[in-house]
């Protein structure tokens, strides 16, 4: 596995942001404004959607999709310059949070300016045209990795965004791409700075199969830990949403985190996340506010990195267009306290280091689930409901959730109990 060591991934949290759906002014002068709203949730790390010139031709939607990239060397001239883009991670820095982008090395927009200089570098149909992999994309265009000017040139673009001062990358379907090419990035990139956070986005099973039928290479998680720090979790969050939903079990997803901990490498850290901008918001899964409540606090109990989806912290039920202009409403921050329950979560993951520590998960019953980590001289015991109110046993301790001690015994309750003991 790639290891950065100079930081600890277990104990951080990272919150996406789509620039423009993110503030009235839709650009990074916007954003630098909102610095201390994210910094106050509890946030390590701020992962930009793809901050590059959009495509014209074929384009979806008015605006366009972020990840139909022109120009990799460039800003979006509606989020503003590369002036305002490096303001942007100087305050960044100044608050303590580091910036990672979107890079998107799969597939440019028809009109990249590759297709002029490098036609080359491109897949062709047989009539000499470009073409893609996936059909549904059908506003890009895909590369052609055996050209090793073209790999040459995609890690130059890495170095440039570095030396730009940004201090990681989440890689686009990076199991698209040869993992030689991944292996050759991290190499030279280790010369810029050594403490580059690389995140995977692995992607959803069926699509690697998808993908191997139709005899294209598609790499599995397993394998892509060999050169990034991080790998999304799409091998399993399906079972978590079909639970939620009522075509699944909790037992089937416990069953799977416990496989996780024991089939990849000891030190795996996986995204844990319960919306993107790919997916549903969670507040719109949930079937009410105080499972919303519980899937909420046992993000922070899964072994991995946590990922915030901006505007999941407001339990907004609604995702945003990816191709338009879609403002988020934060007036309903904090509903149903979620952003509290972020902020209370990561002051836990930050004074006890307990997802480093032995994790233990069992069925209270069908509907219940109880996470409990030792390390040190300490238990953290998280209980959490998606059922009916019922009577749970719990021991001595300080509840995270509640603010306050508690003694063992029986309590009634659908809330989350977060206890340290």
């Amino acid at each position: 596995m790639a290891k950065n060591t100079s930081i600890d991934l277990r104990n951080s949290v990272v919150y996406q942001v789509f620039v423009r759906q993110f503030s009235k002014t839709h650009n990074f002068e916007g954003l630098i404004n909102k610095i201390n709203y994210i910094k106050n949730l509890g946030v390590d790390y701020i992962q930009l959607l793809p901050i590059h010139p959009i495509g014209v031709e074929h384009r979806k939607g008015t605006i366009g999709s972020p990840y139909s990239i022109k120009d990799y060397y460039e800003i979006d001239p509606n989020l503003g310059t590369k002036e305002d883009f490096k303001d942007f991670i100087n305050v960044a820095h100044r608050n303590d949070i580091k910036v990672i982008i979107d890079i998107v090395f799969n597939h440019t927009s028809h009109d990249a300016i590759y297709t002029k200089t490098h036609p080359e570098w491109y897949c062709h149909k047989d009539d000499g045209s470009f073409c893609n992999r996936v059909g549904d994309w059908w506003d890009i265009i895909d590369f052609d990795f055996s050209h090793q000017d073209l790999q040459k040139e995609l890690i130059n673009v890495l170095k440039y965004w570095a030396y730009a001062g940004v201090d990681g990358y989440r890689c686009d379907v990076a199991p698209l791409l040869p993992l030689t090419f991944w292996e050759k990035a991290r190499k030279e990139l280790q010369n810029v700075n050594p403490d580059l956070l690389f995140i995977s986005e692995s992607v959803h099973l069926g699509f690697i199969k998808y993908l191997r039928d139709l005899g294209y290479d598609a790499f599995s998680d397993s394998e892509m830990y060999q050169q990034f720090d991080v790998c999304y979790d799409y091998d399993i969050c399906d079972d978590l949403f079909n639970y939620l939903k009522g075509t699944s079990t909790l037992e089937k997803y416990r069953d799977d985190l416990i496989r996780q901990d024991s089939t990849y490498p000891k030190n795996y850290i996986k995204l844990r996340y319960l919306e993107n901008h790919d997916t549903d918001r969670i507040a719109k899964i949930c079937k009410n506010d105080t499972i919303l409540r519980n899937v909420t606090a046992m993000q922070y109990f899964l072994k991995g990195m946590q990922f915030i989806y901006n505007g999941q912290e407001c339990g907004v039920n609604k995702k945003p267009d990816l191709f338009e202009i879609d403002e988020i409403d934060f007036s309903s921050y904090n509903r149903a306290g979620i952003a509290e329950i972020m902020q209370k979560m990561y002051l836990l993951k930050k004074r006890y280091n307990y997802l480093n520590g032995i994790m233990n998960i069992e069925l209270l019953s069908k509907d219940i689930i109880k996470f409990t980590y030792k390390i040190n001289d300490k238990e953290i015991i998280g209980i959490f409901n998606f059922g009916d109110n019922r009577t749970i046993e719990i021991p001595d301790g300080y509840n995270i959730i509640e603010d306050k001690n508690v003694k063992a015994g029986n309590v009634i309750s659908s809330d989350p109990i977060v206890i340290v003991k």
